[in-house]
Protein backbone atom coordinates (compact mmCIF):
# COMPACT_ATOMS: atom_id res chain seq x y z
CA UNK A 1 0.00 0.00 0.00
CA UNK A 2 1.62 3.24 -1.17
CA UNK A 3 1.35 6.56 0.62
CA UNK A 4 0.76 9.32 -1.91
CA UNK A 5 2.22 12.81 -2.29
CA UNK A 6 0.24 15.22 -4.47
CA UNK A 7 2.19 18.10 -6.01
CA UNK A 8 1.48 20.67 -8.68
CA UNK A 9 3.71 20.27 -11.74
CA UNK A 10 3.32 23.80 -13.08
CA UNK A 11 2.73 27.16 -11.30
CA UNK A 12 -0.11 25.91 -9.12
CA UNK A 13 -3.84 26.15 -9.83
CA UNK A 14 -3.70 22.84 -11.72
CA UNK A 15 -6.98 21.59 -10.25
CA UNK A 16 -5.52 19.78 -7.25
CA UNK A 17 -8.69 20.23 -5.19
CA UNK A 18 -10.79 17.73 -7.07
CA UNK A 19 -8.00 15.14 -7.27
CA UNK A 20 -7.06 15.54 -3.62
CA UNK A 21 -10.70 15.15 -2.62
CA UNK A 22 -11.00 12.05 -4.78
CA UNK A 23 -7.95 10.55 -3.08
CA UNK A 24 -8.91 11.84 0.39
CA UNK A 25 -12.07 9.79 0.36
CA UNK A 26 -9.90 6.67 0.09
CA UNK A 27 -7.16 7.82 2.48
CA UNK A 28 -7.05 7.44 6.26
CA UNK A 29 -4.95 10.55 6.92
CA UNK A 30 -4.52 13.76 4.88
CA UNK A 31 -1.48 15.98 5.56
CA UNK A 32 -0.63 19.57 4.60
CA UNK A 33 3.16 19.89 4.64
CA UNK A 34 4.06 23.40 3.39
CA UNK A 35 2.76 26.85 2.56
CA UNK A 36 0.02 28.73 4.33
CA UNK A 37 -3.37 30.20 3.55
CA UNK A 38 -1.99 31.83 0.40
CA UNK A 39 -3.06 28.88 -1.73
CA UNK A 40 -6.37 27.14 -1.92
CA UNK A 41 -8.40 24.24 -3.19
CA UNK A 42 -11.99 24.30 -4.34
CA UNK A 43 -13.80 21.04 -3.62
CA UNK A 44 -17.18 20.23 -5.12
CA UNK A 45 -18.94 17.55 -3.05
CA UNK A 46 -22.52 16.55 -3.89
CA UNK A 47 -23.03 19.88 -5.63
CA UNK A 48 -21.69 21.94 -2.70
CA UNK A 49 -18.53 23.99 -3.22
CA UNK A 50 -16.02 24.19 -0.37
CA UNK A 51 -13.15 26.68 -0.58
CA UNK A 52 -10.18 25.69 1.57
CA UNK A 53 -7.03 27.75 1.97
CA UNK A 54 -5.36 26.41 5.12
CA UNK A 55 -7.16 23.24 6.16
CA UNK A 56 -6.34 19.90 4.53
CA UNK A 57 -8.99 18.61 2.15
CA UNK A 58 -9.67 15.61 4.36
CA UNK A 59 -11.69 17.73 6.81
CA UNK A 60 -14.61 17.81 4.37
CA UNK A 61 -14.63 14.01 4.29
CA UNK A 62 -14.27 13.62 8.06
CA UNK A 63 -10.84 12.03 7.66
CA UNK A 64 -8.01 12.63 10.13
CA UNK A 65 -6.35 15.76 8.82
CA UNK A 66 -2.93 17.10 9.77
CA UNK A 67 -1.26 20.50 9.50
CA UNK A 68 2.45 19.72 9.52
CA UNK A 69 5.41 21.69 10.82
CA UNK A 70 6.32 22.82 7.30
CA UNK A 71 3.21 25.02 7.18
CA UNK A 72 3.10 28.60 8.45
CA UNK A 73 -0.14 28.93 10.37
CA UNK A 74 -2.36 32.00 10.72
CA UNK A 75 -4.48 31.27 13.81
CA UNK A 76 -7.12 33.89 13.01
CA UNK A 77 -7.45 32.64 9.42
CA UNK A 78 -7.83 29.14 10.86
CA UNK A 79 -10.69 30.24 13.14
CA UNK A 80 -12.42 32.05 10.26
CA UNK A 81 -12.10 29.06 7.94
CA UNK A 82 -13.44 26.57 10.48
CA UNK A 83 -16.40 28.88 11.11
CA UNK A 84 -17.13 29.10 7.37
CA UNK A 85 -17.07 25.31 7.13
CA UNK A 86 -19.30 24.97 10.19
CA UNK A 87 -21.86 27.16 8.42
CA UNK A 88 -21.76 24.62 5.59
CA UNK A 89 -22.28 21.72 7.96
CA UNK A 90 -18.64 20.60 8.33
CA UNK A 91 -17.46 20.55 11.95
CA UNK A 92 -13.71 20.48 12.57
CA UNK A 93 -12.78 18.95 15.93
CA UNK A 94 -9.53 17.97 17.71
CA UNK A 95 -10.42 14.39 16.84
CA UNK A 96 -10.42 15.11 13.10
CA UNK A 97 -7.62 17.70 12.92
CA UNK A 98 -4.11 17.78 14.39
CA UNK A 99 -1.78 20.79 14.23
CA UNK A 100 1.94 20.18 14.74
CA UNK A 101 3.10 21.75 17.99
CA UNK A 102 6.20 23.14 16.26
CA UNK A 103 4.30 24.91 13.49
CA UNK A 104 5.24 28.60 13.18
CA UNK A 105 2.56 31.27 13.37
CA UNK A 106 1.65 34.08 11.00
CA UNK A 107 0.84 37.27 12.88
CA UNK A 108 -0.61 40.64 11.90
CA UNK A 109 2.90 42.12 11.74
CA UNK A 110 3.78 39.59 9.04
CA UNK A 111 0.79 40.59 6.94
CA UNK A 112 1.58 44.28 7.37
CA UNK A 113 5.22 43.80 6.38
CA UNK A 114 4.20 41.77 3.35
CA UNK A 115 1.90 44.55 2.16
CA UNK A 116 4.44 47.32 2.87
CA UNK A 117 7.08 45.54 0.82
CA UNK A 118 4.72 44.71 -2.02
CA UNK A 119 3.51 48.30 -2.25
CA UNK A 120 7.10 49.58 -2.33
CA UNK A 121 8.05 47.00 -4.96
CA UNK A 122 5.04 47.90 -7.06
CA UNK A 123 6.09 51.55 -7.07
CA UNK A 124 9.61 50.62 -8.16
CA UNK A 125 8.52 48.06 -10.76
CA UNK A 126 9.96 45.05 -8.90
CA UNK A 127 6.71 43.53 -7.62
CA UNK A 128 6.72 39.78 -6.94
CA UNK A 129 2.95 39.43 -6.78
CA UNK A 130 2.49 37.99 -3.28
CA UNK A 131 -0.94 37.43 -1.75
CA UNK A 132 -0.07 39.86 1.10
CA UNK A 133 -0.98 37.22 3.66
CA UNK A 134 2.32 37.34 5.52
CA UNK A 135 3.64 34.00 4.30
CA UNK A 136 7.14 35.16 3.35
CA UNK A 137 7.81 37.22 6.49
CA UNK A 138 6.62 34.32 8.65
CA UNK A 139 9.09 31.95 6.98
CA UNK A 140 11.81 34.57 7.45
CA UNK A 141 11.16 34.56 11.20
CA UNK A 142 11.19 30.77 11.20
CA UNK A 143 14.67 30.52 9.71
CA UNK A 144 15.73 33.52 11.80
CA UNK A 145 14.86 31.45 14.90
CA UNK A 146 12.57 34.08 16.36
CA UNK A 147 9.15 32.72 15.32
CA UNK A 148 6.26 32.16 17.70
CA UNK A 149 5.15 28.52 17.43
CA UNK A 150 1.85 26.84 18.28
CA UNK A 151 3.32 25.28 21.43
CA UNK A 152 4.29 28.75 22.71
CA UNK A 153 0.61 29.58 23.15
CA UNK A 154 0.49 27.10 26.04
CA UNK A 155 3.07 28.99 28.13
CA UNK A 156 2.03 32.61 28.55
CA UNK A 157 4.92 33.46 30.87
CA UNK A 158 7.53 32.36 28.34
CA UNK A 159 5.50 33.90 25.53
CA UNK A 160 6.23 37.40 26.79
CA UNK A 161 9.97 36.88 26.31
CA UNK A 162 9.47 35.41 22.84
CA UNK A 163 7.28 38.29 21.75
CA UNK A 164 9.95 40.74 22.97
CA UNK A 165 12.58 38.94 20.91
CA UNK A 166 10.33 39.01 17.84
CA UNK A 167 9.56 42.71 18.23
CA UNK A 168 13.23 43.62 18.69
CA UNK A 169 13.69 42.56 15.09
CA UNK A 170 10.41 43.82 13.63
CA UNK A 171 10.35 47.20 15.30
CA UNK A 172 13.88 47.93 14.12
CA UNK A 173 12.77 46.95 10.62
CA UNK A 174 9.64 49.07 10.84
CA UNK A 175 11.63 52.11 12.00
CA UNK A 176 13.84 51.73 8.96
CA UNK A 177 10.74 51.59 6.76
CA UNK A 178 9.25 54.66 8.38
CA UNK A 179 6.46 52.70 10.04
CA UNK A 180 5.20 53.01 13.64
CA UNK A 181 6.46 50.45 16.14
CA UNK A 182 4.20 47.67 17.41
CA UNK A 183 3.43 47.46 21.11
CA UNK A 184 4.21 44.29 23.02
CA UNK A 185 0.66 44.29 24.44
CA UNK A 186 -0.86 44.31 20.96
CA UNK A 187 0.87 41.08 19.92
CA UNK A 188 0.19 39.43 23.29
CA UNK A 189 -3.48 40.28 22.94
CA UNK A 190 -3.54 38.92 19.42
CA UNK A 191 -2.08 35.62 20.60
CA UNK A 192 -3.91 35.12 23.89
CA UNK A 193 -7.27 35.93 22.29
CA UNK A 194 -7.00 32.93 20.01
CA UNK A 195 -4.93 30.48 22.07
CA UNK A 196 -7.89 28.60 23.53
CA UNK A 197 -9.26 28.02 20.00
CA UNK A 198 -5.96 26.56 18.76
CA UNK A 199 -4.41 24.58 21.61
CA UNK A 200 -6.97 21.72 21.66
CA UNK A 201 -5.79 20.81 18.13
CA UNK A 202 -2.06 20.77 19.00
CA UNK A 203 -0.27 17.43 18.89
CA UNK A 204 3.04 15.67 18.20
CA UNK A 205 2.28 15.20 14.53
CA UNK A 206 5.43 13.19 13.80
CA UNK A 207 4.31 10.69 16.46
CA UNK A 208 0.74 10.57 15.12
CA UNK A 209 1.98 9.86 11.59
CA UNK A 210 4.50 7.28 12.77
CA UNK A 211 1.72 5.38 14.55
CA UNK A 212 -0.49 5.46 11.46
CA UNK A 213 2.34 4.33 9.24
CA UNK A 214 3.05 1.40 11.59
CA UNK A 215 -0.50 0.13 11.29
CA UNK A 216 -0.63 0.50 7.52
CA UNK A 217 -2.87 3.54 7.20
CA UNK A 218 -3.14 5.22 3.82
CA UNK A 219 -1.53 8.65 4.13
CA UNK A 220 -2.12 11.40 1.57
CA UNK A 221 0.33 14.33 1.56
CA UNK A 222 -1.36 17.37 0.06
CA UNK A 223 0.87 20.01 -1.51
CA UNK A 224 0.00 23.61 -2.25
CA UNK A 225 1.16 25.83 -5.13
CA UNK A 226 3.22 24.24 -7.91
CA UNK A 227 6.77 23.13 -8.64
CA UNK A 228 7.71 26.28 -10.58
CA UNK A 229 6.90 28.31 -7.44
CA UNK A 230 9.34 26.34 -5.28
CA UNK A 231 11.74 28.64 -3.42
CA UNK A 232 14.76 26.69 -4.74
CA UNK A 233 13.60 25.19 -8.01
CA UNK A 234 11.07 27.72 -9.28
CA UNK A 235 11.26 30.91 -11.32
CA UNK A 236 13.13 32.80 -8.60
CA UNK A 237 12.47 35.44 -7.32
CA UNK A 238 8.88 35.11 -8.55
CA UNK A 239 8.22 32.16 -6.28
CA UNK A 240 6.58 31.27 -2.99
CA UNK A 241 8.50 31.17 0.31
CA UNK A 242 8.64 27.41 0.87
CA UNK A 243 9.77 24.22 -0.80
CA UNK A 244 6.76 22.76 -2.57
CA UNK A 245 8.39 19.74 -4.22
CA UNK A 246 7.57 16.19 -3.12
CA UNK A 247 10.67 15.85 -0.96
CA UNK A 248 9.25 18.49 1.39
CA UNK A 249 6.41 16.13 2.35
CA UNK A 250 8.80 14.27 4.64
CA UNK A 251 10.55 17.26 6.22
CA UNK A 252 7.33 19.26 6.50
CA UNK A 253 5.44 16.60 8.41
CA UNK A 254 8.07 14.72 10.42
CA UNK A 255 7.99 11.41 8.58
CA UNK A 256 10.89 9.69 6.83
CA UNK A 257 11.24 9.87 3.04
CA UNK A 258 10.87 6.11 2.89
CA UNK A 259 7.20 6.59 3.78
CA UNK A 260 6.51 8.16 0.38
CA UNK A 261 5.44 5.57 -2.13
CA UNK A 262 3.80 7.38 -5.04
CA UNK A 263 4.20 10.95 -6.28
CA UNK A 264 1.23 12.22 -8.26
CA UNK A 265 1.84 15.37 -10.29
CA UNK A 266 -1.30 17.37 -10.97
CA UNK A 267 -0.96 18.79 -14.47
CA UNK A 268 -3.29 21.11 -16.36
CA UNK A 269 -3.82 20.35 -20.06
CA UNK A 270 -2.63 23.92 -20.78
CA UNK A 271 -0.60 26.33 -18.61
CA UNK A 272 -1.55 29.13 -16.22
CA UNK A 273 0.12 31.24 -13.58
CA UNK A 274 -0.91 34.00 -11.18
CA UNK A 275 1.28 36.97 -10.36
CA UNK A 276 4.50 38.24 -11.87
CA UNK A 277 7.37 36.36 -13.49
CA UNK A 278 8.36 34.55 -16.68
CA UNK A 279 5.80 32.56 -18.63
CA UNK A 280 7.25 31.36 -21.96
CA UNK A 281 4.02 30.01 -23.47
CA UNK A 282 1.71 32.82 -22.31
CA UNK A 283 -0.86 33.87 -24.88
CA UNK A 284 -1.85 37.52 -24.49
CA UNK A 285 -4.38 37.20 -27.28
CA UNK A 286 -7.67 35.53 -28.19
CA UNK A 287 -6.28 32.09 -27.32
CA UNK A 288 -5.35 33.19 -23.82
CA UNK A 289 -8.74 34.83 -23.38
CA UNK A 290 -10.49 31.67 -24.59
CA UNK A 291 -8.59 29.46 -22.15
CA UNK A 292 -9.23 31.85 -19.27
CA UNK A 293 -12.94 32.13 -19.92
CA UNK A 294 -13.55 28.44 -20.64
CA UNK A 295 -11.36 27.36 -17.74
CA UNK A 296 -12.79 29.89 -15.24
CA UNK A 297 -9.23 30.89 -14.43
CA UNK A 298 -9.49 32.95 -11.28
CA UNK A 299 -7.57 32.27 -8.06
CA UNK A 300 -9.39 30.37 -5.28
CA UNK A 301 -7.94 32.56 -2.53
CA UNK A 302 -7.39 35.92 -4.20
CA UNK A 303 -9.82 35.92 -7.10
CA UNK A 304 -7.01 37.19 -9.31
CA UNK A 305 -7.28 36.49 -13.03
CA UNK A 306 -4.75 33.89 -14.13
CA UNK A 307 -2.44 34.30 -17.09
CA UNK A 308 -3.04 31.55 -19.67
CA UNK A 309 -1.01 29.83 -22.37
CA UNK A 310 -0.23 26.61 -24.23
CA UNK A 311 0.96 23.44 -22.51
CA UNK A 312 4.66 23.66 -21.70
CA UNK A 313 6.18 20.17 -21.82
CA UNK A 314 9.63 21.54 -20.92
CA UNK A 315 8.44 22.79 -17.53
CA UNK A 316 6.44 19.67 -16.73
CA UNK A 317 9.29 17.38 -17.79
CA UNK A 318 11.52 19.30 -15.40
CA UNK A 319 8.90 18.98 -12.64
CA UNK A 320 8.75 15.22 -13.22
CA UNK A 321 12.49 15.02 -12.55
CA UNK A 322 12.50 17.41 -9.55
CA UNK A 323 9.67 15.60 -7.77
CA UNK A 324 10.31 12.04 -8.86
CA UNK A 325 6.77 12.04 -10.24
CA UNK A 326 5.41 8.53 -10.69
CA UNK A 327 2.38 9.53 -12.74
CA UNK A 328 0.33 12.62 -13.51
CA UNK A 329 -3.31 13.55 -13.11
CA UNK A 330 -4.16 15.51 -16.25
CA UNK A 331 -6.89 18.08 -15.59
CA UNK A 332 -9.13 20.43 -17.58
CA UNK A 333 -8.80 18.57 -20.86
CA UNK A 334 -12.37 19.65 -21.62
CA UNK A 335 -11.29 23.32 -21.79
CA UNK A 336 -9.56 22.49 -25.09
CA UNK A 337 -12.74 21.09 -26.67
CA UNK A 338 -13.59 22.74 -29.98
CA UNK A 339 -10.16 24.15 -30.80
CA UNK A 340 -9.03 23.59 -34.39
CA UNK A 341 -5.40 23.22 -33.42
CA UNK A 342 -3.47 23.04 -30.18
CA UNK A 343 0.16 23.94 -29.65
CA UNK A 344 2.57 22.28 -27.23
CA UNK A 345 5.94 23.71 -26.25
CA UNK A 346 8.62 21.05 -26.74
CA UNK A 347 11.76 23.13 -26.18
CA UNK A 348 13.13 26.66 -25.83
CA UNK A 349 15.33 28.77 -28.04
CA UNK A 350 17.86 30.71 -26.00
CA UNK A 351 20.38 32.97 -27.72
CA UNK A 352 20.09 31.00 -30.94
CA UNK A 353 20.33 27.53 -29.37
CA UNK A 354 17.50 25.09 -28.65
CA UNK A 355 17.51 23.77 -25.07
CA UNK A 356 15.28 21.25 -23.28
CA UNK A 357 15.16 22.82 -19.81
CA UNK A 358 14.27 26.08 -18.08
CA UNK A 359 17.49 27.88 -17.14
CA UNK A 360 17.83 28.95 -13.51
CA UNK A 361 18.97 32.53 -14.18
CA UNK A 362 16.25 35.17 -14.13
CA UNK A 363 17.62 37.00 -17.17
CA UNK A 364 17.83 33.80 -19.20
CA UNK A 365 14.29 32.82 -18.21
CA UNK A 366 13.06 36.14 -19.55
CA UNK A 367 14.82 35.56 -22.90
CA UNK A 368 13.71 32.01 -23.73
CA UNK A 369 11.39 31.60 -26.69
CA UNK A 370 9.11 28.56 -26.95
CA UNK A 371 9.53 26.01 -29.71
CA UNK A 372 6.08 24.69 -30.60
CA UNK A 373 4.65 21.53 -32.05
CA UNK A 374 1.14 21.88 -33.48
CA UNK A 375 -1.41 19.13 -32.91
CA UNK A 376 -4.82 18.69 -34.46
CA UNK A 377 -7.69 19.69 -32.16
CA UNK A 378 -11.06 17.98 -31.80
CA UNK A 379 -14.65 19.10 -32.28
CA UNK A 380 -16.21 16.46 -30.05
CA UNK A 381 -16.52 16.87 -26.29
CA UNK A 382 -14.41 15.37 -23.53
CA UNK A 383 -16.49 16.95 -20.77
CA UNK A 384 -17.87 14.32 -18.41
CA UNK A 385 -16.01 11.42 -20.06
CA UNK A 386 -15.44 8.50 -17.68
CA UNK A 387 -13.64 6.05 -19.98
CA UNK A 388 -11.22 6.25 -22.86
CA UNK A 389 -13.91 5.19 -25.36
CA UNK A 390 -15.81 8.38 -24.50
CA UNK A 391 -12.96 10.57 -25.74
CA UNK A 392 -12.50 11.87 -29.30
CA UNK A 393 -9.58 10.19 -31.09
CA UNK A 394 -7.59 13.43 -31.34
CA UNK A 395 -8.00 14.06 -27.62
CA UNK A 396 -6.48 10.65 -26.90
CA UNK A 397 -3.60 11.47 -29.26
CA UNK A 398 -3.04 14.74 -27.39
CA UNK A 399 -2.86 12.92 -24.04
CA UNK A 400 -0.49 10.29 -25.41
CA UNK A 401 1.78 12.95 -26.90
CA UNK A 402 1.97 14.73 -23.55
CA UNK A 403 3.01 11.46 -21.90
CA UNK A 404 5.80 11.05 -24.44
CA UNK A 405 7.06 14.59 -24.04
CA UNK A 406 7.14 14.72 -20.23
CA UNK A 407 8.36 11.17 -19.60
CA UNK A 408 5.56 10.18 -17.23
CA UNK A 409 2.29 8.31 -17.69
CA UNK A 410 -1.20 9.66 -17.07
CA UNK A 411 -2.55 7.96 -13.95
CA UNK A 412 -5.81 9.91 -13.83
CA UNK A 413 -7.61 12.02 -16.39
CA UNK A 414 -10.07 14.65 -15.16
CA UNK A 415 -12.76 15.76 -17.59
CA UNK A 416 -14.84 18.16 -15.47
CA UNK A 417 -14.90 19.68 -11.97
CA UNK A 418 -17.19 16.85 -10.81
CA UNK A 419 -15.22 14.17 -8.98
CA UNK A 420 -16.99 11.30 -10.76
CA UNK A 421 -15.83 12.59 -14.14
CA UNK A 422 -12.43 10.94 -13.80
CA UNK A 423 -10.77 8.24 -15.86
CA UNK A 424 -8.59 6.09 -13.59
CA UNK A 425 -5.63 4.44 -15.28
CA UNK A 426 -3.47 3.67 -12.22
CA UNK A 427 -4.51 3.66 -8.56
CA UNK A 428 -1.82 5.68 -6.75
CA UNK A 429 -2.60 4.00 -3.43
CA UNK A 430 -1.96 0.55 -4.92
CA UNK A 431 0.88 1.22 -7.33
Amino acid sequence: MANVVVVGSQWGDEGKGKIVDWLAERADVVVRFQGGHNAGHTLVVDGTSYKLSLLPSGVVRGKLSVIGNGVVFDPHAFVAETERLAAQGVTVTPETLKIAENTCLILSLHRELDAIREDAASNSGTKIGTTRRGIGPAYEDKVGRRAIRVMDLADEDALHMKVDRLLTHHNALRRGLGQPEIAHEAIMGELTSVARRILPFMDKVWHVLDAHRAKGSRILFEGAQGTLLDIDHGTYPFVTSSNVVAGQAAAGSGIGPGAIGYVLGITKAYTTRVGEGPFPTEQQNAVGEFLGQRGHEFGTVTGRKRRCGWFDAVLVRQAVALNGITGIALTKLDVLDGMDEIKVCTGYRLDGQVIDYLPAAQAAQARVEPVYETLEGWQGTTAGARSWVDLPAQAIKYVRRIEELIGAPVALLSTSPEREDTILVTDPFRD
